[in-house]
């Protein structure tokens, strides 16, 4: 076996799976294995595939991109959400990957030795991650469980890791940046304990575990040490964090101390419970400097008794008042959610109530998507399902009023004054970056026109010209101090 080992890492689906792979690049790197970029034509010994099993396109773009690796001719291996959820089953149906599961993350250079060596792997067999933690939440910190991906712990390492792995000295934390710029992604939970009954998520990814507060600070520093500028909090459910260490207030303390930490400019949440959002994070949310006055709120519908079929709470109504209250704080917050349509027993006045909540609340950013039948969750065995025209219908109609909305609250940010993070030149005296309300890759973008020149990871105040879509175009204000 050569002494060069070289990896290739391909990531599927959501913000969650981008941290794991940035923890896997790590443990990679720290054992010697060189990162390449198949996209720039150099050929990896193997391609790892971080897929994605949330939903049926997203199994299918993880199948094709298993499929399009092992025609490079590397040795292709499945990990991630995909790989978790069917195991051995995966493996048996796709003899050209093999497959591994979340408790191989900690052996991931071993794994892959063995894999090159032209050992086979043992797929696991699927089971509920749930069952692998106490039922009772604060029972959880102390348990020795399994490996829950993303859960970095800092600690002394004798032996330095690569340049961009970690510090030179103190404390170490196995995570290797993929992509560069001034935002990242930082995981502050995995898991669920909610019971939708549409989601299966919580059983292959676990029930709901915190990281420590010491360790997601920690590892902010290390971001920051990066030239990150934006932190992104990412998890299932962020507002239930802090529940299984004793403190439901602990993302409210958590995000204070974030936003302190030198060189950070935004602290940025994403994926919030309606029904966990209390009046206290409200405040820290919208009244906390470096913190953004952002809402991902997962309202899912907004039909009383569908909700209740999705076993989920609220209703317009109470959803329309947590708007309000939001915008009451800081009128030029930033809200998104997303929808489902075509539920079984979704009737004409359910879909009512939803495009009159839209009209309402009239939210920055929406995503609509049409239900599909997930195995292994409740709602696959429900009965009132729909006929697939009529959800395709339904999701177009919807779609439609959502881009209507979301212009015209765009095109309200004309004339304002927004603070935008510049995140790529485009031209000359032209940059595209964020303003706070607009979160990474989901929410659009902003152009900012300056006759100074910007660099990327400034944040930099610029005035609104017009707005294209849910997009922007702002003239940075030359007067303006710059963070």
């Amino acid at each position: 076996m050569s002494s060069r080992r070289t990896v290739s890492l391909i990531t599927l689906g959501c913000a969650r799976n981008e941290v794991d792979s940035e923890e896997l690049a790590g443990r990679l790197a720290a054992d010697g294995w060189t990162l390449v970029d198949g996209d720039d034509g150099e050929k990896a010994d193997v391609v790892l595939v971080n897929t994605c099993g949330f939903i049926e396109a997203a199994k299918q773009d993880s199948i094709e991109t298993l499929l399009n690796a092992a025609d490079s001719g590397a040795k292709v291996v499945a990990a991630g959400c995909l790989a978790e959820r069917y195991g051995a089953e995966l493996a048996e149906a796709m003899p050209e990957a093999q497959v591994l599961s979340f408790d191989d993350y900690t052996q991931i250079s071993k794994r892959l030795d063995d894999v090159l060596a032209g050992r086979p792997l043992t797929p696991h067999t699927p089971r509920d991650r749930r069952t692998l933690l106490p039922i009772t939440p604060v029972e959880r910190s102390a348990a020795s469980g399994p490996h829950t991906p993303g859960h970095l712990t800092f600690g002394a390492d004798p032996e330095p890791l690569p340049e961009g792995v970690a510090p030179a000295s103190g404390p170490t934390v196995p995570r290797l940046r993929l992509n560069g710029g001034p935002v990242a992604n930082l995981k502050i939970a995995s898991g669920c304990d909610r019971r939708c009954s549409f989601c299966a998520i919580p059983s292959f990814r676990g029930a709901y575990l915190s990281r420590h507060p010491d360790d997601v600070l920690r590892e902010a520093e290390w971001l920051a040490d990066q030239g990150v500028r934006e932190l992104f909090l990412v998890s299932e459910n962020s507002t239930s964090y802090g529940k299984d260490l004793g403190d439901l207030r602990a993302l409210e303390k958590l995000l204070p101390r974030l936003a302190e930490v030198p060189g950070i400019e935004r602290v940025r949440v994403s994926y919030l419970q309606p029904a966990e959002v209390r009046p206290g994070l409200v405040d820290v949310l919208t009244g906390t400097p470096k913190v953004v006055p952002y809402f991902d709120l997962s309202f899912q519908h907004a039909s009383g008794p569908l909700l209740r079929r999705m076993r989920r709470f609220g209703d317009r109504e109470r959803f329309l008042e947590l708007v309000e209250t939001i915008r009451a704080r800081s009128p030029e917050a930033g809200i998104r959610s997303n929808f489902i349509v075509g539920f079984p027993g979704e009737t004409e006045e359910d879909l009512a109530e939803l495009t009159a909540f839209l009209e309402q609340a009239r939210l920055d950013a929406v995503g609509i998507f049409g239900y599909s039948d997930e195995e292994g969750t409740e709602a696959a065995g429900f009965d009132g399902k729909l006929p697939e025209e009529t959800i395709a219908e339904r999701v177009e109609q919807l779609n439609q009023l959502a881009e209507e909305l979301m212009a015209q609250r765009a095109e309200e940010r004309v004339g304002t004054t927004v603070e935008v993070l510049v995140e790529a030149e485009l031209d000359e005296g032209a940059y595209e970056g964020r303003a706070a309300h607009q979160a990474p890759e989901v929410d659009g973008s902003t152009i900012v026109y300056a006759e100074t020149e910007l660099r990327v990871g400034d944040i930099v105040p610029a005035t609104v010209l017009t707005a294209m879509g849910v997009d922007l175009v702002a003239e940075h204000q030359e007067d303006a101090d710059t963070p």
